[in-house]
């Protein structure tokens, strides 16, 4: 399992305001990728990279882990929309799994609970 921090450096605590933990489990083709803190301007190129590499590496069925988000703002939405694009040009799929109520209404009022598949 990777752990990436803000830093870029492995880390095992949990995240601190401001940071983004991003945990990846699975084998190809399917993976979960765990998030833990904010996604936002400045933690958003993590997942992007992690998700991009994913793609590459050959992935079909990406579940992000959305129940230890704290924050997403619209960066964040859009590396989540940008993943999704990515995954399904290449016959994937990526859904998300149990968002908080903040995040479930920013995905409501965005209307990207008609896009992604939420469990």
């Amino acid at each position: 399992m990777l752990s990436v921090g803000a830093s870029g450096h492995a880390k095992r605590a949990g995240a601190n305001p401001g940071e983004l933990l991003v945990k990846v489990s699975g084998i190809e083709p399917a993976y979960e990728v765990h998030l833990h803190g904010e996604l936002d301007l400045s933690t958003a190129p993590q997942l992007r990279e992690e998700l991009h590499r994913l793609s590459s590496d050959g992935a079909t069925a990406v579940t992000v882990d959305l129940s230890e988000l704290d924050f997403v703002d619209s960066t964040g939405l859009s590396v989540l929309i940008t993943g999704l694009k990515r995954l399904r040009e290449n016959g994937g799929d990526m859904k998300l799994r149990s968002p908080n109520p903040g995040t479930r209404r920013v995905l409501e009022i965005t209307g990207l609970t008609e896009v992604f598949s939420i469990s």
